[in-house]
């Protein structure tokens, strides 16, 4: 069996991701979809806005053939992190033959070349990038000026560009054998708020169910029916409990917690704007903030993450469909165990058990904060 994997978080599912499903299949020539999506928290740092398992039935009833769950440990993470985590799980199912992301830049040479280019940085350009960042200007943009004039920076300054390189980067760096498949983005941009027809991103409908605008047109109807449980932020308070409860040495341990950030952190919390608002700079995106923040909260450490990468881990469902017990048969060839029933995660080793447990326990944050009650996996 072919099968064709995709990274996703699906906050929420929309239109734009109907096509990928759907151009991955043509265009791969696979026999099933495997989407390896995150739980119930994003790389946004937020709670997702709706949960996981109803996010991982659209993605099916959009044809998707199964959805696994991208563990909380790289699902909060920065990009390297992130992908470094969903193409360490995928690289242990030998079915899984292609990786299809959405891009700025659909150019499957670019990305293999600028990413062979990366995995391999000039001391000069190492430099150069410490250089910027200690003058306050942020990691992305350091990078980007960094590598000018030696490689394609439109791929290091668009956000589904800069995933697609760290994906081709982590499968390079494993001498994996599955193949990108970069597909052109539909639509406005990635970080575009401003609602347009029948293809706007993630963010602009985001905003809009947040202001209780109207997003008609730009979701599948399943997914226009699950939008009364749409979820908000609720996450400011717990965090600065946590930032407050945990030491300095503690919050240091979070992931891209450097350069004494912690004890800004700590006398953030005392303030009365939210952490994001208080924290956020030319040097510290907002995105990094709420990533601390929230991996603090998780109890996720940059040690802990760092040890997954290197250890087998599991592939937890959350939906596939009813009649492809096919695919179930060919993802228990992966290396690593599949968890699909109560007491399957017996069989994980020391560390994955670790992991999974971080899952279980955002689970239980998440279920604190929105008083959803705990769910299954669903067959459909």
């Amino acid at each position: 069996m072919k099968i064709c994997a995709i990274i996703c978080e699906y906050n929420p599912f929309h239109n734009g991701h109907s096509y990928q499903i759907s151009e991955a299949k043509r265009l791969s020539g696979c026999d099933a979809v495997l989407c390896i999506m995150s739980g119930n928290f994003v790389q946004r740092g937020e709670a997702a806005i709706m949960d996981k398992y109803t996010r991982a039935k659209h993605a099916v009833l959009s044809g998707a053939d199964a959805v696994v769950e991208l563990p909380s440990a790289f699902a909060t993470s920065n990009a390297e992190l992130f992908a470094k985590g969903a193409v360490h799980i995928l690289s242990s199912t030998p079915e899984v033959t292609t990786l299809c992301f959405g891009a700025e830049t659909a150019d499957k040479q670019a990305f293999l070349q600028a990413a062979t280019l990366l995995n391999d940085e000039p001391q000069e350009v190492s430099a150069e990038i410490k250089r910027l960042t200690a003058m306050g200007v942020s990691f992305a943009k350091a990078r980007a000026q960094a590598w000018q004039g030696l490689l394609d920076t439109v791929l290091l300054s668009s956000p589904n560009n800069i995933l697609g390189l760290e994906y081709t980067r982590a499968l390079l760096a494993k001498s994996s054998n599955i193949e990108i498949l970069p597909i052109q983005r539909k639509g406005n941009g990635y970080l575009d708020t401003t609602l347009t027809e029948n293809f706007s991103s993630a963010s602009a409908i985001r905003a809009a169910i947040t202001a209780q605008q109207s997003v008609d047109g730009n979701l599948p109807d399943f997914v226009q029916a699950d939008l009364p449980n749409a979820l908000e932020n609720r996450l400011d308070t717990l965090e600065k409990y946590a930032i407050l409860a945990n030491t300095s040495e503690q919050i240091a341990k979070t992931c891209d917690c450097t350069e004494g950030l912690e004890n800004a952190f700590k006398k953030a919390a005392l303030k009365a704007e939210t952490l994001e608002t208080s924290l956020t700079n030319a040097r510290y995106t907002s995105a990094r903030i709420r990533r601390i923040a929230l991996q603090n909260l998780l109890k996720i450490q940059e040690t802990s993450i760092r040890a997954y990468l290197s250890n087998p881990l599991y592939l937890r469902v959350l939906a596939i469909k009813q009649t492809r017990n096919d695919v179930l048969s060919s993802l228990s060839k992966s290396s690593f165990p599949l968890i699909v029933r109560a007491h399957d995660e017996n069989a994980l080793n020391e560390t994955a058990k670790k992991c999974y447990e971080t899952d279980i326990f955002a689970d239980n944050v998440h279920g604190l904060l929105y008083k959803n009650a705990p769910n299954k996996n669903i067959f459909l």
